[in-house]
């Protein structure tokens, strides 16, 4: 099997256990409350118990959503500070919400589920071995749901390409859920059985919120970049956006993908990487 694209390497992934990461994961886009109800009608309606896993779950936005609807939810993530982010916000002290830390690929699990809930995370994940454990736990009506939050395009969008001179992620290709899944699909891992989009709605932020949440993702972690590179960063992304946003208020216009289908055996399964602190 070839091996995945060097962007999706674990060095590139650990950067989600960043302590700044975690701080600036607040000032990303939610996925809008469609999403919710897209998820909720994807778990097997046999299933005695419904039981969610949210594999790659950060600070449990989908878990702690999802947990008032069923019966529970393991919301496993490789970063520590993620997990304790999530416990502390609303609902991540739900009795039903289980947090588990370690890799997708080896940690303890209770199937089965009714659903398996992917969000901006499979990409990381190690594809033969995820994927054949999906599934093996996954019950006959179950899904694998992997969820995207996507941005409309906004008149600077253009011009972010300089983004490439501050990333630490040399290895950046543009991607997304739809090419991600199409790989699996190529490489017999994944059956493609249903894609939805929801409507689209606003979202506002600050303008100061909204340069914070770049450092939310791959490759612009304050703690790994050089001081002055983050400040160089941040200024030439102020000087795009605040002429488009007078009164320093940022709106955007958000939606949310949800691409689900059927897992399927892989290969062998090499060692996995050890839980990021």
């Amino acid at each position: 099997m070839r091996p995945k694209h060097k962007q999706f390497e674990t060095q590139h992934a650990r950067i989600f256990g960043d302590a700044s990461v975690v701080q600036a994961y607040r000032y990303r886009p939610p996925y809008v409350p469609e999403t919710f109800e897209i998820l909720l009608g994807l778990i097997d309606p046999d299933a005695e118990f419904r039981a969610v896993l949210d594999a790659g779950c950060g600070p449990g936005v989908i878990a702690r959503e999802l947990v008032q609807a069923v019966d529970r939810v393991d919301a496993v993530d490789v970063a520590a500070r993620m997990l304790e982010a999530g416990k502390a916000l609303p609902g991540g002290d739900n009795p039903k919400l289980h947090w588990i830390q370690g890799p997708i690929e080896q940690v303890s699990l209770q199937p089965p589920y009714a659903l398996i809930v992917t969000a901006a995370s499979l990409h990381w994940m190690h594809w033969e071995t995820t994927l054949s454990r999906f599934h093996d736990i996954l019950t006959p009506g179950g899904h694998l749901a992997v969820v995207e939050d996507i941005t409309e395009p906004m008149p600077w969008n253009n011009d972010l390409s300089y983004i490439a001179d501050y990333s630490l992620n040399k290895d950046f290709q543009p991607y997304d859920m739809l090419t991600v899944t199409q790989e699996l699909a190529e490489r017999g891992l994944f059956e493609r059985r249903g894609l939805k989009t929801t409507a689209t709605v606003s979202f506002r932020q600050s303008l100061d919120d909204y340069v914070e949440s770049f450092h939310a993702r791959n490759g612009l972690s304050r703690d790994r970049m050089a001081a002055n590179a983050a400040r160089e960063f941040d200024e030439i992304l102020r000087g795009l956006v605040s002429p488009h946003c007078p009164d320093g208020v940022v709106e955007l216009q958000i939606k949310a993908r949800v691409i689900w289908g059927k897992p399927k055996p892989g290969g062998p399964h090499p060692p996995t990487p050890s839980p990021i602190e």
